[in-house]
Parts: structure tokens; C-alpha cells; sequence
């Protein structure tokens, strides 16, 4: 799997008009965002905690429509060592939400040359269905490898034999559609799942630790390599989060947790400058995280080409 070449025009398929995969290396680690798509949301998802009038006010200066927004879906394929890594698998398909603009991942991996074959490893962020449901679509798992390992926090996998939706604030359709997806994909797995309690090193270089939060095992990814470093910070992260860390995002099943662990995250970043993607930041979504204030912003690389 040569990373560097998949963002070239030439392996592109034609209808492809859209770049939906970026590479780029830390260090010695070959790292490869792609796209699973978008997922259109009530803006109200963006924080339900925060007052209408400066929610609508941000996403006016957002030049970002009042109502609804498109959140995007992001992955990352690591190549360390002799390991590659799926790190989360997209949404899947759920015709039953109506959300045809998601759920691209398999085909996208296929563009870029990635056979499913070759994943030794899939380190899960959290099991909602927009990080597992990848790996649910018909034929996949029959395409991976019998000694695939799935890297999962166990207190993610507990959480989930009797999740708790009380503090959340979802669109109708979706706490039932998370939990029947996590207990599908749990029975599915089962014997693929490797479990941690606070961190693993999945390959050199590449650590899975888990944060609590947005779900009570969810985990970043951090990324090691010659000197350089990069975070997946899965759902701790969100465009809003950088001006307004303390928003609950409507996803959150411990939202004030959410928050402190999103600030001392954004807060290390900061100092550190290393480098940060996040499912749901506007693909490619690398960027850097600088202190604003009593707040933060965002500022995204320059595009490598």
C-alpha cells in the first residue's frame, strides 16, 4: 500500500471529482484520511446546551445554514511496521435513517487501492454506529482477514450491554438505531475484539488511550514517529469545539465530562503543536489547534500536493 501515491488524480476513478482521501507521514508512519461521507444533522446537534440566539449567531458567521449542516465522517489508514491499521469504520449503510451521502468507506478504500485483506488491525474510537458500521456492511467481514484484531477500550464494550441515552439529544430514530447497531456488531465480533483499560500500543508508534467523555470508553489515537506527532481524536472534537469547548454536542452521553476532557486535549495540542484529525472536522481535517483567548482556534494545514 503505497499512501503517497493515492492522492494523485491519476489513480482517481472518473467520477471521483471530489478528493476523498488525503496521505500525509509522521515520522516513519504512513497516515491516510478518507472520507465516509457526510452526515446531515439538525444544527441544534452542535450544542443543545447553548442558547438559540448565539448558536444561530455562530453559524451565521460560519456561513452555515440555520436549520441543518452537513457533518463530515472521517477515517484514518495507518501504516506502521508491517501492520496497517483502520483506525474507525464509518457509517455503513442504515437505510432506515435515509442517509445515502454517508456510508462511502468501502468504496473509497477500493479507490485507494487498499485491499480489506490487508487491515491487520481496526482500532475503535467508540462504537456508535458511525465508527463501527463500516465493518457491518454484507461482505465485509468475509473480505478481512480471520486473525483480524479489534482494538476497543472494555469499559466501551460494557457500556454498551446497557447503554444510557438520558443526558443525549438526538434525532428521532437514532438512540435505537445506536444500540442495535453496537449489539450487532459486538455479536459479530466477538472473537475479533481485543479490549484495554486505559492504553495499548497497537503497532510502534501508534497508541490507542482511552479519554471517557463522549462515551465512557471512548479513545484518541496518538501517533509517534522521528520527532513528530498526531492525534485522532475521534468525537472529542468538533468544529464548534474550538470556540465554544463547553457546547454539548447532542452525541455526548456524559456531556459535561465531554467537555473537560475536549478542553485538557485541545489545551495539550496547543502547547505541544503536534498535528490533529477528527471524525467529524471538514475532511481532510489536519490541522493544529492554537490557544484564542479563553478559548481555541482552529488552523488547517496548507494542502500537500
Amino acid at each position: 500500500m503505497n499512501l503517497h501515491n493515492t492522492s494523485s488524480p491519476a489513480t482517481s476513478k472518473p467520477e471521483e471529482l471530489v478528493p476523498s482521501r488525503y496521505a500525509l507521514k509522521v515520522g516513519d508512519i504512513d497516515v491516510l484520511v478518507v472520507s465516509d461521507g457526510v452526515l446531515p444533522l439538525p444544527s441544534k446537534m452542535l450544542a443543545h446546551n447553548a442558547d438559540p440566539a448565539v448558536r444561530a449567531a455562530w453559524l451565521d458567521d460560519m456561513f452555515l445554514p440555520p436549520d441543518a449542516f452537513d457533518w463530515a465522517l472521517n477515517v484514518v489508514v495507518v501504516r506502521s511496521g508491517a501492520q496497517t491499521i483502520l483506525i474507525d469504520a464509518g457509517l455503513g449503510l442504515d437505510p432506515d435513517l435515509h442517509l445515502p451521502r454517508a456510508g462511502q468507506l468501502v468504496r473509497r478504500l477500493e479507490a485507494a487501492g487498499i485491499d480489506l485483506a490487508s487491515v491487520t488491525d481496526v482500532v475503535l474510537t467508540h462504537m456508535h454506529m458511525d465508527h463501527v458500521g463500516g465493518l457491518l456492511v454484507e461482505g465485509v467481514k468475509d473480505r478481512l482477514r480471520p486473525d483480524l484484531r479489534i482494538h476497543v477500550a472494555a469499559a466501551e464494550v460494557k457500556f454498551w450491554e446497557s447503554p444510557d441515552f438520558s443526558r443525549v439529544s438526538m434525532p428521532p430514530g437514532f438512540p435505537e438505531a445506536l444500540r442495535q447497531t453496537a449489539k450487532r456488531f459486538a455479536h459479530e465480533y466477538h472473537n475479533q475484539l481485543r479490549t484495554f483499560e486505559a492504553e495499548f500500543e497497537v503497532a510502534p508508534g501508534v497508541v490507542v488511550c482511552r479519554t471517557g467523555g463522549h462515551t465512557p470508553g471512548h479513545s484518541v489515537v496518538r501517533l509517534t514517529s522521528g520527532g513528530e506527532r498526531l492525534t485522532f481524536a475521534g468525537d472529542l472534537v468538533f468544529t464548534v469545539g474550538f470556540e465554544h469547548p463547553d457546547w454539548h454536542n447532542g452525541f455526548e452521553h456524559d456531556p459535561e465530562e465531554a467537555a473537560r476532557v475536549r478542553v485538557n486535549l485541545l489545551r495539550e495540542l496547543a502547547a505541544n503543536r503536534e498535528l490533529l484529525v477528527a471524525t467529524h472536522m471538514p475532511f481532510p481535517s489536519v490541522g493544529h489547534v492554537a490557544v484564542a483567548g479563553d478559548a481555541f482556534r482552529w488552523v488547517p494545514v496548507s494542502w500537500d500536493y
